[in-house]
C-alpha cells in the first residue's frame, strides 16, 4: 500500500517535474541536460534507470547504461519527425525495441551526446543510476524511476479503463475491456513474451467450439422462427415459444463469450499481463471498477492476486465512495 501511496504523490508533483526537465534541456550543463532526456525516457517510456552489473551478467542495460549502439536517430521515419529507434536488452534479457517520435529538443540533444562517440561509449556519459536516484530523491522524498513507473502504469490502467468500459455490456466484453486496458500498460511497460507453443493448437479448438456453437445458434433460430409462424397462424402454446426465444438467446450469449475470448487470446498472444498487475497497478483501480459494473474479481485477480492485496478488496468494498488512483 506504500508503495502506490508513494505513486500517488508523485502525481501531485508530476506537473512541475516534468516542466523543470523540459527547462533543462537547455540548460548550460551537459550533466544537467543528460539527467533531463534519461528523465524524459523514464518517465515518458517507463524505462527502468539501470543499474552497473558484474562482468559474468548477461549485456542487459537500462536507462542510464545505454550506449550510443542502442539507439538510432530518423530526423523522419514512417511519417513521423524526430524518431528515435531503441534496440536493447533490458531487464530478464527481454529485447526493447521501440521507435518514438521525441520532442525537438530531446532529439537534438541525443545528436549532441551521441557527437564524436563510438558505438560502445555511453550515451550519458555523465549519468548514473546513483546520481539520478540522489536527484530524484530531492524532487520528493522515496522518488525512483520505479515511482514513475508504477505511477505511470497506474494511470494508464485508470484512464484506459474509463475510456473502454461500458456498463451494458455483458460481462465477457467487460473483461475483455479489462484485458485491454492491462494491455495497454504491459506495453507500456514491455512486458513481452514469446508466442506460446500451444497457441495455434489452442485457437485451433476455439474456433472449432465457435463454429460449432455458430451452427447451434442458426438451429435455434430456426426452430424458434418457425414456431413463431405456427404460434401466429394456429395459436400454439405461447410458453414453449418464450422458452424457445430463451433457447436462441442463451446460445448467442454463449457464441458471444466464445468470440470474446478468441480476440483475447489473439490480441494476448505476444503480451505478459501479470507482471504489471502483480507489481506496478494499484490493485484498488481494479478492484473499484469490479465493484462499480458488477464483474467478479476472480475475473481479473487470480487467487494468488487476492490474497496478495486482500488490504485492498477490503478497502474498497468498506467504501461508497469511488477510487480516484
Amino acid at each position: 500500500m506504500q508503495k502506490y501511496e508513494k505513486a500517488r504523490m508523485l502525481k501531485t508533483k508530476i506537473d512541475k517535474i516534468r516542466s523543470d526537465y523540459v527547462n533543462d534541456f537547455k540548460s548550460k550543463e551537459m550533466r544537467v541536460r543528460q539527467r533531463a532526456v534519461a528523465l524524459y525516457f523514464i518517465d515518458k517510456l517507463a524505462l527502468r534507470a539501470g543499474n552497473e552489473k558484474d562482468e559474468d551478467q548477461a549485456d542487459t542495460v537500462g536507462c542510464c547504461s545505454l550506449r550510443v549502439e542502442h539507439i538510432t536517430l530518423h530526423a523522419e521515419k514512417d511519417g513521423k519527425e524526430y524518431v528515435v529507434e531503441f534496440d536493447f536488452l533490458g531487464k530478464d534479457s527481454i529485447q526493447y525495441h521501440n521507435d518514438v517520435a521525441v520532442e525537438k529538443r530531446v532529439f537534438k540533444n541525443l545528436t549532441l551526446f551521441k557527437d564524436g562517440k563510438k558505438t560502445g561509449d555511453d550515451l550519458f556519459d555523465r549519468l548514473n543510476t546513483s546520481i539520478l536516484n540522489e536527484y530524484l530523491t530531492s524532487l520528493m522524498p522515496g522518488l525512483t524511476a520505479k515511482v514513475f513507473r508504477t505511477y505511470n502504469a497506474s494511470i494508464t490502467l485508470q484512464e484506459q479503463l474509463k475510456e473502454l468500459t461500458d456498463e451494458d455490456d455483458n460481462l465477457a466484453a467487460k473483461v475483455l475491456s479489462y484485458n485491454r486496458a492491462n494491455r495497454a500498460v504491459a506495453v507500456l511497460c514491455n512486458h513481452q513474451r514469446a508466442v506460446p507453443k500451444t497457441h495455434d493448437k489452442s485457437m485451433g479448438t476455439l474456433r472449432e467450439k465457435i463454429e460449432l456453437k455458430r451452427e447451434a445458434v442458426e438451429k435455434v433460430e430456426k426452430e424458434f422462427k418457425t414456431m413463431k409462424k405456427a404460434v401466429k397462424s394456429k395459436g400454439g402454446n405461447k410458453a414453449e415459444l418464450e422458452k424457445k426465444k430463451k433457447a436462441v438467446e442463451r446460445a448467442m450469449e454463449q457464441l458471444n463469450k466464445l468470440e470474446t475470448q478468441a480476440v483475447d487470446k489473439e490480441e494476448n498472444k505476444t503480451i505478459a499481463l501479470g507482471t504489471s498487475k502483480l507489481n506496478y497497478l494499484d490493485p484498488r483501480i481494479s478492484v473499484a471498477w469490479c465493484k462499480k459494473f458488477d464483474v467478479p474479481l476472480e475475473k481479473v485477480y487470480t487467487k494468488t492476486h487476492r490474497d496478495k492485496f486482500r488490504w485492498a478488496i477490503e478497502m474498497i468494498q468498506s467504501t461508497d465512495e469511488e477510487y480516484e488512483f
